[in-house]
């Protein structure tokens, strides 16, 4: 396939799949296998890092009446109740904070599991059954609403969250981290349903919470492999003009793809939930452990 080709297609999947709860790293994964390139390779390991770049980008942008609100009634909140640690923004640093430790000390093990079919093909299955079953327990409190006696729901906004809620998503995000396939946003939404929180609420969270997870560790990734300190060093210097080229199309597809993939998913999930999303998960996950088993076999 041709190489400007091939990056709109890589941008497509990135900013399609990243903050759909469906796994960007299992797709891209999956589209290594089909169009047989290697995504650990230098340049595109480089590549890879640059349209999750894209996508990241798209968040701040789209939410940014939010962050500026949330930005201006730091620390005390918008009704003047909230604490540095309570406020919006200082549960997000929190529940970072809860997955970036426990990750960062995860480095080796997360790097064995990033190949292996098996784990994502399983995650994928998994991660589906188990988000269908808690959409499915919050359906009736969702429809009722807000204002229904003895719902499970009991946060409808990310303004109302807890600070355990807070640290209990952070918890969930880690598997995401550890088991590829899973799905940060997959683990951070189903985790702040369990937790009580309604679908908006929590997809607005998650939404949040990718900014610094994904800034840092795309960021750290970077600046290993530019340092010479990963498995394969990208080695700036040998990127001739198409190369550049073919990063700068990935970025831009994979940011105004992930945008309007991110303004369709906020309005399609208040209205329907994640049922869909849950079954395209289990089938996409049995699809990728048949193919594991049949590239064992052969």
């Amino acid at each position: 396939m041709n190489d400007y080709l091939l990056s709109i297609v890589l941008g497509i999947i990135e900013g399609l799949t990243e903050f759909l709860p469906v796994s960007s790293t299992a797709h891209l994964r999956i589209a290594e296998s089909l169009f047989h390139i290697s995504l650990s390779d230098g340049y595109w390991k480089m590549y890879t890092i640059v349209i999750q770049l894209g996508a990241i980008l798209c968040l701040p942008i789209y939410f940014r009446s939010r962050i500026a609100k949330f930005l201006n009634t730091f620390p005390q909140g918008e009704n003047g109740d909230c604490t540095a640690l309570t406020h919006p923004l200082g549960l997000t640093m929190v529940a970072f904070v809860v997955t970036a430790v426990p990750a960062f000390l995860l480095t080796k093990v997360i790097g064995k599991h990033l190949e292996s079919l098996y784990i994502m093909g399983t995650s994928l299955l998994v991660g589906g059954i188990v988000m269908w079953i808690v959409d499915a327990m919050n359906a009736r409190a969702e429809a009722l609403g807000p204002n229904a006696s003895g719902s499970r729901i009991h946060t409808w906004k990310m303004e109302a969250m807890s600070l355990g809620q807070a640290v209990w998503i952070g918890a969930c995000q880690i598997l995401s981290a550890v088991f590829p396939g899973t799905s940060r946003s997959m683990s951070t939404i189903a985790g702040g349903q369990i937790a009580g929180m309604s679908r908006a609420s929590a997809l607005e969270f998650s939404f949040f919470l990718s900014i610094p997870t994904m800034v840092v560790a795309t960021c750290y990734d970077l600046l290993k492999s530019l340092r010479g300190k990963g498995t394969n060093p990208i080695g700036v210097g040998q990127i001739d003009a198409h190369g550049w080229i073919v990063l700068a199309i990935g970025f831009l597809i994979s940011f105004v793809v992930a945008y309007a993939s991110v303004a369709w998913f906020m309005g399609y999930v208040r209205k329907r939930g994640f049922a869909p999303f849950a079954v395209y998960r289990i089938v996409v996950g049995a699809m990728v452990l048949t193919f594991a088993g049949r590239l064992m076999q052969g």
